[in-house]
């Protein structure tokens, strides 16, 4: 704003009508005036900007991933560069220090947890339930190796039929991984308009984007507590099914083969073969049209 000042100042437009009409006082500017910022000082505030946004979105990257990031932005620089920086404003990645007993610095929660109740006894306890589809939906992130390296697995849950009802897969754990598996979860099942989405404490899902892609479709957030494994175990099991019956089974050599097998197996096995006591015996395809069946005629 300071340089318009002057450039308007050139014109013959006084400095005081300026600052005026731009609401800035005119002593901040006599002292910018005095000292302008440089060049190289502009570029490096604009590289930080970048690095910073990159860094809040994915706090688990280290430098070397958030220069990816900040040349995706606009803003391309060295890896020694962009150490330097984040090195002098203390951008750590969360996993990269030991901060507390497990090595991970648990972030802040972005919603309330609305799964939770206190027991008779004043201990806290999780229940999952939904009388009807797109009510409750749980989501997680598991990962597996492949000789090709970790291929990472953002599912989500519909509580009501245990049906996955979005999820995605990339060779790289970014908030655009959760943000994928929502919009293929809305895509899938139309108007979301007031489902409870509820997950850990993951940076995924603290991220801005993933944040702003809840509020765009309605939803509602819901985020449990840190390391307590039972407050989205739901979700867990589900895992732990994907775990024995795919990602176990045997050494994977590539990514894309993995994601093959993974993806066949949802939509396959889990969602049309296994048959599941919780719903009496059926599938959660099965489940679906026939509860959503009788539920229409006795509408």
């Amino acid at each position: 704003m300071y340089p318009l000042v002057r450039e308007l100042a050139a014109d013959g437009v006084p400095v005081a009508v300026t600052c005026r009409v731009l609401n800035i006082a005119r002593q901040p500017y006599y002292r910018w005036r005095a000292n302008p910022v440089t060049d190289a000082e502009l570029a490096a505030a604009y590289r930080a900007n970048a690095l910073f946004d990159a860094h809040r979105d994915d706090p688990e990257f280290g430098y070397r991933f958030l220069v990816d990031e900040a040349a995706e932005a606009g803003e391309p620089m060295a890896e020694r560069t962009a150490w330097r920086i984040c090195s002098e404003l203390g951008w750590w990645s969360s996993h990269g220090k030991k901060r507390t007993k497990n090595g991970k610095k648990p972030g802040p929660p972005v919603h309330d947890d609305l799964c939770a109740f206190v027991d008779k006894h004043g201990v806290t306890r999780h229940e999952f339930n939904a009388d009807s589809p797109n009510e409750l939906w749980l989501g997680d992130i598991t990962e597996h190796w492949t000789a090709e390296g970790k291929l990472y697995v953002c599912a989500i849950k519909d509580v009501y039929s245990n049906r996955i009802v979005g999820y995605s897969i990339d060779s790289r754990m970014k908030s655009r991984l959760a943000v994928a598996a929502l919009k293929n979860a809305v895509a899938r099942r139309g108007d979301v308009a007031g489902c409870v989405l509820h997950t850990d404490r993951g940076s995924q899902f603290r991220s801005r984007k993933f944040v702003h892609a809840i509020n765009r479709h309605d939803m509602v957030g819901s985020m449990g507590r840190v390391g307590a494994a039972g407050d989205n175990a739901a979700m867990e099991s589900f895992f732990a099914l994907l775990q024995k019956n795919v990602l176990d089974r045997r050494p994977w050599n590539t990514r894309e083969e993995l994601r093959i097998a993974i993806v066949t197996w949802i939509e396959k096995t889990y969602h049309r073969r296994r048959r599941q006591a919780a719903l009496g015996r059926l599938t959660p395809v099965e489940y679906e049209l026939i509860m959503t069946t009788t539920a229409t005629q006795a509408a």
